[in-house]
């Protein structure tokens, strides 16, 4: 492995100043505060004024488990899967902390969705991305990328794209900056054969936090954005990842064989890596055996609530279809799409009520909802084809539930999904 402090000697024009960047929580990995501490070469009085935030990712691959679905054969389940998973993938790992050992062991052990990370404006981030190559197909010296979807004036060096960035090779590191500027809900994703690696499971969210949240309307307050008038605030906020997984091209790619991407045709719908029932079940710790199947699809999407509580719903998809998310007996009400609060220059809402959210690929949505009376309600995909696995009986596919408890039934949440 390479070096992975941050680089020296950066001047003021290099930085970047309008991408996003750094911080706080990382959610599918380990949760964590990321470090505050001044990269070397950086002067105290820089670091003061905008805090510094550390980072590292992984990029490998693995195995993880669809749920229950009729056999597909060749495709599904996978015989090279070792049990009990069935399904190769492509991911990436937090590996923030660990030592250079630890990090190349997790070389095979690919997760997703990726780490969701929470970040402040106006915060520092250095961001060291290590390739750790391929474990089934060594045969492959893909290199991969992060780039940052949605984050504005990104410049090339750190854009990801690989016609106009820096692509890592495998075995090696390289570390990104970014400042972010706009509160927001955004994505990332490998953007190397990028059809490929994200459909294999290089996809992640990330979550800018507004400045307004440091000097809150009212005591103790959180907002999705900067409002000026406490309209985003919230109690609770989860998020979801919607992509969709075509069986066979995971099986070729494990069984070195060549996909044609216009024949796509998943076989699962996914919210955070996961298909229904799955989706309920809670958070896992990808560096733990106890979660068993779900070990490296380790992010919930159930969602927990006291009724009067303001949830924030943040969506993104980075899978290739529509997703039009619904929850019968809710208002939702959306506040942002594609991290742009709806609201003018003068000052006038455009939120819309609405019991249905539309989010298309590469786009996101911020909805919030008073919680309702205590009960069971369903988050679904309106589109009921996308309502199962693998074309077996019964739910699956993009479906969650919300679980209304009465008034403190569940304590302060520590982290989104939580």
């Amino acid at each position: 492995m390479t070096d992975s402090s941050a680089p020296r000697g950066l001047s003021r024009r290099s930085f970047l100043s309008g991408a996003g960047a750094v911080g706080g929580a990382v959610l599918g990995g380990r949760l964590l505060t990321a470090s505050s501490a001044a990269a070397p070469g950086h002067a105290t009085a820089a670091a003061a004024a905008h805090p510094m935030k550390q980072v590292h990712l992984a990029g490998t691959d693995g195995w993880v488990a669809m749920p229950d679905a009729p056999p597909d054969p060749p495709f599904f389940p996978d015989t090279l899967a070792p049990s009990p998973f069935n399904t190769y993938v492509f991911g990436f790992r937090d590996v923030t902390g660990m030592t250079s050992n630890l990090v190349a062991a997790q070389r095979g052990k690919a997760q997703i969705s990726a780490p969701m990370m929470s970040f402040d404006e106006e915060d520092d981030v250095y961001l060291t991305l290590t390739n750790l190559g391929l474990s089934v197909r060594p045969d492959l010296f893909d290199g991969h990328t992060l780039h940052w979807h949605g984050f504005v004036n990104a410049i090339p060096l750190f854009d990801g794209v690989p016609e106009l960035s820096l692509a890592v090779p495998i075995g090696r590191d390289l570390t990104y900056f970014y400042r972010p500027h706009d509160a927001g809900t955004y994505m990332y994703h490998c953007h190397f054969e990028d059809v490929e690696h994200v459909q294999m499971g290089m996809t992640g969210m990330v979550f800018v936090r507004p400045a307004q949240n440091r000097n809150p309307l009212h005591p103790g307050e959180r907002y999705a954005y900067n409002d000026g008038d406490g309209s985003t605030a919230y109690d609770r906020e989860f998020a979801f990842m919607l992509t969709e997984l075509w069986s066979a091209a995971h099986y070729r790619d494990a069984h070195i064989q060549v996909n044609d991407w216009t024949d796509y045709d998943p076989s699962f719908w996914l919210l955070n890596g996961r298909g229904y029932p799955d989706t309920t079940a809670p958070n896992g710790d990808p560096l733990s055996t106890a979660a068993g199947r779900l070990q490296y699809q380790p992010i919930s999407s159930l969602i927990r609530c006291n009724a009067g509580d303001r949830v924030l719903l943040r969506m993104s998809n980075l899978g290739y279809q529509n997703h039009a998310m619904t929850v019968d007996n809710i208002d939702l009400t959306v506040v942002a799409k594609d991290a742009s609060l709806l609201k003018g220059r003068d000052g006038t809402t455009n939120y819309l009520t609405t019991n249905m959210v539309e989010v298309g690929p590469g786009e996101s949505r911020d909805a919030i909802f008073v919680a309702p009376d205590p009960g069971e309600y369903l988050l679904y995909d309106r589109k009921y084809s996308y309502l199962h696995n693998g074309g077996g009986a019964g739910y699956g596919g993009m479906m969650t539930k919300i679980i209304v408890g009465p008034p403190g039934t569940y304590p302060a949440q520590t982290a989104a999904n939580a």
